[in-house]
């Protein structure tokens, strides 16, 4: 995504400084307690969220302190790890550290991401005992943590071996909700264009546990290698994209990870 980031924020400064720069995917609803990943309260989620269902994805990045050993790490990475196992209302658990090129991570180096079936999941997770748990482990090494929540895509079929690209928008606060339409419209169509895509989700973060950061909408791109992310990235169609979004981008956010599940042999070591 370097190609695609470096000229988002070629386009930004055009627009602020005057420089001279040179899907069909159904849309998805307007998302919006509960204890947030640390424990604390947060608001309810709205009554049209807690009626839908098939696939929330709660999508967790950690930065962690610099004090904190590769050993302490891995020992949060393992405690994340178990909850599928005493947690029966995660569905599904992919975890890996961030292999993005771009530099837009924003210091974030784990990522995970936890699915639940409906709202009702995502309830119960939240307080539950061994969530709290991880909390304890948690939290004398974290320096950040960032948490978008959205309904996925249960419909998409994804490769056993998946390099997940997960994207964060933030747009500016000017800008006009038919243009950020636009936007929405023009990633959700890249799938049909770009065959280095092999799955594709996206929707507005619902989360209510206030670490969105200011960023609003997620876009989850699945390759099965990184040469798809390499054809991906410089494609002329991303490159269209590029240009629709600049003026109306305050900034992006991104992570790669290889998509590991718990239990998997060749799980790295956190670094």
């Amino acid at each position: 995504m370097r190609h695609f980031l470096a000229s988002v924020v070629c386009l930004a400064a055009a627009t602020l400084i005057g420089c001279n720069q040179s899907s069909d995917l159904p849309e998805s609803p307007t998302e919006s307690g509960a204890p947030t990943e640390t424990g604390t309260p947060a608001d309810e989620t709205s009554t049209t969220d807690t009626q839908k269902t098939g696939m929330l994805r709660h999508a967790v990045f950690f930065a962690f302190k610099d004090e904190s050993t590769p050993e302490q790490v891995q020992e949060v990475v393992d405690a994340f790890a178990a909850l599928p196992s005493k947690i029966d209302a995660i569905t599904d658990f992919q975890y890996g550290v961030n292999n993005s090129p771009e530099g837009f991570n924003d210091g974030f180096t784990h990522c995970f991401l936890l699915t639940f079936a409906d709202d009702a999941g995502r309830k119960t997770y939240l307080p539950h005992p061994a969530h709290k748990a991880f909390g304890d482990v948690l939290r004398p090494h974290m320096e950040d943590v960032f948490v978008i929540d959205y309904w996925g895509d249960p419909s998409q079929q994804h490769p056993e071996k998946a390099l997940q690209h997960a994207v964060f928008f933030q747009f500016k606060a000017d800008a006009d909700p038919a243009k950020i339409k636009e936007v929405e419209d023009a990633f959700a169509a890249l799938p049909g264009k770009i065959d280095a895509i092999k799955a594709f989700e996206w929707g507005q973060n619902n989360s209510p546990e206030k670490h969105d950061d200011g960023f609003t909408h997620a876009f989850l791109v699945t390759f099965d290698s990184e040469k798809g992310r390499e054809t991906y990235l410089p494609h002329l169609d991303h490159e269209a994209f590029v240009k629709l979004i600049g003026p109306v981008l305050e900034r992006p956010r991104v992570l790669d990870f290889w998509a590991l599940k718990p239990g998997d042999e060749n799980a790295p070591a956190a670094e």
